[in-house]
């Protein structure tokens, strides 16, 4: 896929994996660690560092109690999903370069934590990350269930038989996305700007009641964004 520049106030859906799609998240301070980065590499301004505290304070991000300038965002954070060998991020670019500084924040911060913590050296991520441009609103209707949805294919897989009410719950209890956040579950909500999803969609608990919907009719609306799924 050809490396394209991205566009100030663009919507992308982002990608990567591990190299050799290893796994990049082994533990729950993993998730909570690369939670964490999503948080504070959002922000033209240095770096904090805060010696890994996630969770100390507080298991929410964005709320440990440390004096610092106001955050000036690189982007705006719309989803995520974290599985255990890749992400999906659901971003939209606010600052010229402001994604691939965000990106480049992300893979060296969390590269340098994982392979001090496994005692490892070399690349993380199987090369840059992969960004596609959401240029029709068909993207934007389906793109925000496909990355909340993910969950589902770490028990499940591509199974049909399996209960929907079993499915529902599953991605209920998965804490590794915005999901939560985007029903009314607090969660990790400093992390995102849900406003404009909620807005388009009709609130938290239509959100819900859509994204049970679009599980239901998954093969078929995943027909619909195969060139932006990234997978």
């Amino acid at each position: 896929m050809a490396r394209v520049k991205p566009e100030t106030g663009g919507i992308y859906h982002v990608y990567n994996r591990g190299v050799e799609k290893r796994n990049i998240f082994s533990d729950d301070k993993d998730y909570l660690r690369f939670i964490h980065d999503l948080f504070e590499f959002n922000d033209k301004n240095p770096a904090i560092n805060l010696a890994y505290y996630v969770g100390k304070q507080s298991k929410e991000v964005g709320l440990l109690k440390i004096d610092r300038e106001p955050r000036k965002l690189l982007v705006e954070l719309i989803a995520f999903c974290l599985m255990p060998n890749h992400f999906h991020l659901l971003v939209r670019q606010r600052e010229e370069n402001g994604l691939t500084e965000f990106m480049r924040k992300i893979g060296t911060g969390y590269t340098n934590y994982f392979n001090k913590k496994y005692d490892r050296v070399g690349g993380l991520f199987q090369g840059r990350f992969k960004a596609v441009l959401v240029n029709r609103e068909e993207y934007l209707i389906h793109l925000p269930f496909y990355i909340h949805t993910n969950p589902l294919d770490i028990i499940y897989g591509s199974s049909t038989s399996i209960d929907w009410d079993k499915k529902i719950e599953f991605l209920n209890n998965y804490r590794w996305s915005s999901y939560l956040d985007y029903i009314g579950r607090k969660n990790f909500p400093s992390v995102t700007s849900r406003n404009f999803l909620l807005e388009f969609f009709g609130g938290e608990e239509d959100y819900k009641k859509a994204t049970e919907k679009w599980i239901r009719e998954r093969d078929e609306n995943m027909e619909k964004i195969r060139e932006v799924i990234l997978d």
